[in-house]
Parts: structure tokens; C-alpha cells; sequence
């Protein structure tokens, strides 16, 4: 079974809380629902708002921390970053539409530690798909 097979089998969802600097929608105007829980397009923003505050977030995932996890950690790990990596996107055209300089809105530091954590997770399944080749072609050429 090759990786994006096992990848593509489940899903997973996270629910993540963030801190964000002002809201996307008037809460008059979303009268229809009370539910703070992220559905839909509201996935793709951090609390409801668009832009969030600037603020320090921690590194990126280190390849030995990787290999310590399980299939499925790795697996559900991969989903938070991909949602991660969308938030930001989102919050990149965001600031693009508001007409935010660069210099004064920039998640490009987060992007990158999500960017590097994702290959590494996809360098960490390589490794082990190798491995398991490998032992699969021993087993067959001993028998």
C-alpha cells in the first residue's frame, strides 16, 4: 500500500482555538446561527474574524520528534497542518484585499514553520515505506 493510499483511507478533523484582532461578519447580521463551532467557509477563519493578532508561534516539527509518532498521529498531525496552512492562505488574501502592507501583516514566518513540518512528515512516512520494502524484498529473497 503506497502512502498517499494510506493517507487518502481516513480523515480527520481538529478543532483549534485561536486569538484574532477584529471580526469578520456583524454578529447582527448572523442571526440564523449561535453555534460557535467552525462550519463551512468559517473553517477558514480564526474565530470568525479575518485577521488575527500577531503573534509569536512556536517551531516547526522536528524529523526525530516525527519518527516517535505512530501512522496515525502522523496522520491526524498531517490534517491540523493542512488546515493550518489554509487559515493562513485565507488570511493572505485577506490582508491582500484589505490593502495591508506587507510589512505590517506578514504570516509568512507560520507558513514556513507549516511548510517545513508538512515535508517533514512526508520525509519520516518515506523513510518508513523504504524500510518496509526493504524488509518485504529480504523476506521474499530468504524464502
Amino acid at each position: 500500500m503506497s502512502f498517499l493510499q494510506r493517507f487518502s483511507r481516513t480523515t480527520f478533523s481538529s478543532i483549534r482555538s485561536f486569538s484574532t484582532a477584529r471580526p469578520l461578519f456583524n454578529e447582527t447580521a448572523t442571526t440564523t446561527t449561535t453555534n460557535t463551532n467552525a462550519n463551512g467557509l468559517n473553517q477558514f477563519f480564526e474565530n470568525g474574524e479575518s485577521l488575527p493578532k500577531q503573534i509569536w508561534t512556536g517551531r516547526a516539527w522536528k524529523a526525530s520528534e516525527l519518527r516517535l509518532k505512530s501512522f496515525d498521529d502522523l496522520h491526524k498531525l498531517w490534517y491540523v497542518l493542512l488546515k493550518e496552512r489554509n487559515v493562513l492562505a485565507t488570511q493572505r488574501e485577506e490582508a491582500k484585499r484589505l490593502g495591508i502592507n506587507k510589512q505590517i501583516w506578514s504570516n509568512a514566518g507560520r507558513l514556513k514553520k507549516c511548510q517545513k513540518s508538512m515535508a517533514r512528515i512526508k520525509y519520516v512516512l518515506n523513510e518508513r515505506q523504504r524500510e518496509y520494502e526493504k524488509l518485504i524484498a529480504e523476506k521474499s529473497t530468504s524464502s
